[in-house]
């Protein structure tokens, strides 16, 4: 229902009246850091700030270096942190200390200066399944590449426990408070787990692929998809399209009992079928005979270590977006206030031709293009087509709303100062 009621906002909300003073403008930048957009109140307040900081007048180049710089020391500064030791802790700690908190996880590996982070996702089931279990087999694994190591709990153990109860939305916060904390690499961030926890690397990774540089399922596959007769056809949407430009290596046993291969067979055909449609997808597939549902042979490390050379391409020139989260609004370089779930977006930048290829094979309505001077030249007439038909033609404005939009998540790459809505 509440889909229903921000369309409707998005649609009525009206622009204020210009002359914000600077006092006033960094209090609305305030509010809007501090609202959480995964809930439907706080991504209301967001759009009414956001509006309001659309009555700021656009931005020079220089003025665009200065907000970039200011709003990122500001979520450094003021975003929230774990602390900084190694052992378990609790991302919300109970008032009591002697009590469990919420959202276990356990820390590890290099906890001095981390070259990498390294979320290792457990396995389980309903009512099984413990952080323990992944960091008994990561642990060691991430300190071999001086990574920090992080191993959460699922907060409700259930069949997909990484996409249940907030899990994904615990994880998410998780990974962005661990960077914050160690100052790590942001195109240094892996996700890896065995049986379960395969699972949670496959779909949480596909989710958030603009965060992460390589994924290292074991045992463990996107949720398949069966016809009647109980045969695996498909894979679960919103997970292969989204892996253009990612690092995935898979690992499977042919006799797994607990997790048989036809799932990720069914998922290396599908990724198959994306890189001969979109090009990209560097991914492999590892099967072996007679193993059952143990690890692979030479353990975790031999898996992830065919990730850990890799590097987030955090700006990819051609991007594949099939959003499945109300609550992930942005993706790389394009934006959707209120995504069209199972909507396919292609999206193509011609830095030649300052030009921007975007295809979508549902309703558009939201979806934009966010752009800066490194992925197009914006003092230069910029050219954005949807489909065959020019949709903008002309100088893009660099905004402040634009460059708070996308500051939420302190990641210099993922921010952008100009915004051009596809449909006006």
């Amino acid at each position: 229902m509440w889909l229903t009621s921000i369309v409707a906002l998005l649609a009525c909300v009206q622009s204020p009246a210009q002359g914000l003073s600077t006092k006033q403008i960094d209090a609305l930048v305030a509010r809007f850091l501090a609202a959480d957009a995964r809930t439907a109140d706080g991504f209301a307040e967001q759009m009414r700030l956001l509006a309001e900081l659309e009555s700021v007048p656009p931005l020079d180049a220089r003025q665009e270096k200065t907000w970039r710089e200011k709003l990122l020391k500001s979520t450094a500064k003021h975003g929230a942190v774990i602390e900084r030791e190694a052992g378990r802790q609790w991302l919300w700690p109970a008032a009591d200390k002697s009590a469990d908190g919420r959202g276990l996880f356990i820390v590890g590996g290099n906890t001095t200066k981390p070259k990498g982070l390294l979320v290792g996702m457990h396995g389980g089931g309903v009512g099984s399944g413990d952080a323990g279990s992944a960091f008994d087999t990561l642990a060691s694994v991430g300190a071999n590449h001086d990574w920090l190591v992080v191993c959460p709990e699922v907060l409700e153990k259930t069949e997909r426990g990484w996409t249940d109860s907030g899990s994904e939305e615990f994880v998410v916060e998780l990974v962005e408070r661990a960077l914050r904390t160690w100052k790590i690499d942001r195109d240094r961030v892996y996700f890896s787990g065995h049986s379960m926890g395969g699972y949670g690397s496959w779909v949480l990774g596909a989710h958030h692929a603009d965060l992460v540089a390589g994924l290292a399922p074991s045992a463990g596959a996107p949720t398949p998809i069966f016809d009647r007769e109980g045969v695996a056809r498909d894979i679960d949407w919103g997970v292969v399209p989204n892996l253009r430009n990612v690092r995935l290596r898979i690992y499977q046993s042919d006799n797994d009992p607990n997790v048989p291969p036809d799932a990720n067979r069914i998922a290396v055909k599908k990724l198959a079928e994306a890189r001969e449609r979109w090009g990209g997808f560097d991914y492999e597939y590892w099967e072996v005979p007679g193993r059952a549902h143990d690890l692979p042979p030479g353990g975790m490390e031999a898996l992830v270590a065919k990730i850990a050379d890799a590097r987030r391409t955090a700006r990819p020139a051609k991007v594949v977006w099939q959003n499945s989260l109300v609550w992930k609004r942005q993706f790389y370089w394009l934006s959707w206030d209120v995504p069209t779930r199972r909507a396919i977006v292609e999206a193509d930048l011609d830095p030649a031709k300052n030009e921007v290829r975007v295809k979508c094979d549902q309703d558009p309505r939201g979806l934009a293009v966010l752009l800066d001077d490194e992925l197009l030249d914006l003092d230069k007439e910029v050219v954005v087509l949807l489909g065959d038909k020019v949709v903008f033609r002309g100088k893009p404005q660099r905004t402040l709303a634009t460059l708070v939009r996308t500051a939420l998540r302190d990641d210099a790459q993922l921010m952008f100062s100009a915004r051009i809505p596809l449909v006006p």
